[in-house]
């Protein structure tokens, strides 16, 4: 489902990732920890195809990231779905049509988009909330409209980078929910977070620590620690 090679990245003279390799099955969940700068939205912008692959080698969903074709990138996208940290909503569209966009894209029938998007914004609290425009929103609203596109179309992959930052304890704890629910039909799930609490709830996560752009922590056998930087724990 996911095979991660020796892969490093830089921007200039800056090394964003360092020899990071790793392998998940399809239905693995993974937490990805660390600091602030420590390369967990790099990693997941090239797991989705935004930034290219020059050193190592990188599988995603049966692509081959190394020599990805640019048109390939919708098809990529097609089985890889993500919750943006900027959320990358439209602000003067309602929640219902920035959900229902992520499945219109796709030609299906009204009535199916329909069912889909009331659906996912019951699950997420925001069924009253549907026709309102996105711009109106809080933070934590429109944080959730983004969950919703993501999960709307039941992707084989699903990349959230902190998707709970803005949220408070009980809508957190109600935003891994979701994830899980969706974990539990086959995806696989990577989330991006500092919430340690989140982590601690769903103990049979996969746990991967990132430092520096190096893996310091893995729970599993299928990461290789950085040489010399092993850490107790992700935290």
């Amino acid at each position: 489902m996911l095979n991660a090679q020796h892969l490093s990245h830089n921007f200039g003279p800056h090394w964003a990732l360092k020899n990071v390799s790793f392998r998940l099955d399809k239905g693995d969940f993974l937490f990805l920890c660390g600091p602030s700068g420590a390369g967990k939205t790099t990693l997941l912008r090239m797991l989705y195809g935004a930034l290219p692959v020059y050193r190592g080698s990188l599988s995603v969903a049966g692509f081959d990231l190394r020599n990805l074709k640019t048109r390939q990138l919708p098809a990529l996208r097609r089985q890889v779905s993500v919750v943006f940290q900027d959320f990358k909503i439209l602000p003067r569209r309602s929640v219902y049509d920035n959900i229902a966009i992520a499945l219109e894209v796709r030609c299906l029938q009204r009535v199916h988009i329909d069912r889909r998007v009331r659906a996912v914004a019951r699950g997420l609290g925001l069924e009253n909330r549907l026709a309102a425009p996105c711009g109106e929103l809080s933070g934590g609203e429109q944080q959730r409209v983004a969950v919703a596109r993501a999960v709307v179309v039941n992707p084989q992959i699903l990349l959230a980078d902190e998707p709970t930052g803005n949220l408070d304890p009980e809508l957190a704890l109600r935003m891994l929910d979701i994830f899980r629910q969706f974990h539990s039909y086959g995806t696989t799930v990577i989330v991006a977070t500092h919430n340690r609490e989140l982590v601690e709830r769903h103990p049979g996560a996969r746990v991967l620590r990132l430092d520096e752009g190096k893996i310091t922590y893995a729970n599993w056998t299928g990461a290789e620690i950085f040489e010399g930087s092993e850490a107790e724990d992700a935290w």
